[in-house]
């Protein structure tokens, strides 16, 4: 994406109080949920990486995790993730922003199995539209899903919003102006958040904590 930067911002900063243990470390195939959330970022065209996790435990086991990416990610802790997923994205916008920056692509820790392909498709729709938001649609279905592309233009938008009500009031306040990129990729719109979620992508339940 020659002339335009848009870093990569994966929320890994919720409890995982259904999963019961944290998602970011769970397996997808040979990788952790994390690990390949990255490199599908990376593969795609996404800048630089930064990742939120809900505490320094977490952080540094993530950091762990990433260690052999090159370059790995960046980690940084939301030090008040009881206040919800809006008080992640806004310490990771803080995180990425600075001059230059024209876009966050953001995407949940519980959504691994999104394509390069998918990522690829919405950074080219930025790219070519510089629409404050674009993000994955299905022809079939109703709803939207993830990555999503916030343009620069909202992150002080996003930074104001009710943590009560999260990112949805800013979204709707753009619906005219938002890009749906319709895909064919289950993945883009497969939340995993509990275990019978995990066996029914992965076809077996999830490993118990490490002791």
């Amino acid at each position: 994406m020659s002339g335009v930067s848009v870093p990569g911002l994966v929320l890994a900063g919720g409890r995982s109080s259904r999963m019961g243990r944290p998602k970011a470390l769970l397996p997808a195939g040979a990788e952790t949920f994390v690990g390949r959330i990255a490199r599908t970022l990376r593969a795609g065209g996404a800048g630089s990486l930064v990742v939120v996790a809900p505490g320094a435990d977490l952080a540094a086991r993530i950091g762990a995790a990433l260690a052999d990416h090159e370059p790995p990610p960046r980690v940084v802790v939301n030090p008040d993730p009881a206040r919800g997923q809006l008080s992640s994205l806004v310490v990771g916008l803080d995180a990425i922003d600075r001059p230059g920056v024209d876009a966050a692509l953001v995407t949940l820790v519980d959504v691994p199995l999104v394509t390069a392909r998918t990522v690829r498709a919405l950074l080219d729709r930025y790219r070519r539209t510089r629409a404050p938001i674009v993000r994955p649609a299905r022809r079939d279905a109703p709803g939207h899903g993830h990555p999503v592309v916030f343009g620069r233009p909202l992150f002080a938008a996003l930074r104001r919003a009710d943590p009560a009500t999260g990112a949805k009031p800013v979204v709707r306040a753009h619906e005219a102006e938002a890009e749906d990129v319709f895909v064919d990729d289950s993945g883009a719109f497969t939340d995993i958040d509990t275990p019978d979620d995990y066996r029914r992508a992965f076809g077996a339940p999830p490993p118990p904590p490490p002791a």
